[in-house]
């Protein structure tokens, strides 16, 4: 397995393939059913929310569909979910970003608050792009399995990456970035990729070390405190009871410090 970038390098713009155990990726239905089977998933003993705005954010090649139970959850225990009405996670991300901040745009109209973030995988990188574009905007970031410090999946989605690429360039593509989703291109959300996120934003980097598509030494920050470790799958890590747990923790601290920060 090639080793992982050092924080030196936060983003390694050289794309590898990693030695991934895809085959685990077969087992995200035991990740789906835990999660029916637990009480977080009904709202029962989770920190509730005030109110706040949160968009969630598929992953590579997912759309907003598959995230809507976890849409669904963030409103039962008190937040108001959007979804990121990105369309397929798999184009041009200065697309994608700029689709992205239109939610988040929307979102904090609505409540006149800023808005939390829960990106899976690519949506996660996304989500501190758009962090980083408008820190103004953003009150926290939650990444799940988001290999924010350089490209390593596994070979078969390097495969569906470069088709993805061929595609972008047959329709026309941006022309001006012939390095259009690549870790290379010069474009605004890949260079705000190249960027740790503002102070102002925490995030929270959940992983897995039995991560089956990326490895999973991309995917955290090296900071004990915002680094968090679940086991599951990664397509999973949107399903998975623990990471739902996690959320509900770290959002609902998050809200109570901002409402005392109102009340001053």
């Amino acid at each position: 397995m090639a080793p992982a970038p050092t924080s030196a390098a936060y983003f390694d713009t050289e794309e590898r393939p990693a030695s991934v155990p895809l085959w685990r990726e077969a087992l995200v239905g035991l990740d789906w059913l835990a999660l029916r089977a637990s009480p977080v998933y009904y709202g029962c003993g989770v920190t509730r929310g005030d109110g706040a705005p949160v968009v969630v954010v598929p992953g590579f090649l997912g759309s907003d569909w598959y995230l809507l139970e976890m849409y669904y959850w963030l409103g039962r225990i008190g937040y108001r979910p959007h979804l990121s009405r990105i369309g397929r996670n798999a184009d041009c991300l200065d697309l994608l970003l700029d689709r992205l901040l239109g939610t988040v745009e929307e979102a904090r109209a609505s409540t006149g608050r800023p808005v939390h973030l829960i990106g899976h995988s690519l949506g996660g990188m996304l989500s501190r792009a758009a962090a980083v574009r408008r820190p103004d905007r953003i009150a926290s970031v939650i990444t799940l399995g988001s290999p924010f410090r350089g490209i390593r999946p596994h070979p078969l989605v390097m495969q569906a990456t470069t088709a993805v690429r061929r595609r972008i360039r047959n329709r026309g593509g941006n022309a001006s970035q012939p390095g259009c989703f690549t870790p290379a291109c010069a474009c605004d959300a890949v260079s705000a990729l190249r960027v740790p996120l503002p102070p102002s934003v925490p995030q929270v980097a959940v992983y897995t070390k039995t991560d089956g598509i990326v490895d999973w030494r991309v995917c955290v920050n090296d900071d004990p405190t915002a680094d968090v470790e679940v086991s599951g799958t990664h397509v999973g890590l949107a399903f998975n009871p623990r990471v739902y747990s996690i959320i509900a923790e770290r959002l609902g601290a998050l809200t109570a410090g901002a409402a005392r920060d109102r009340t001053r």
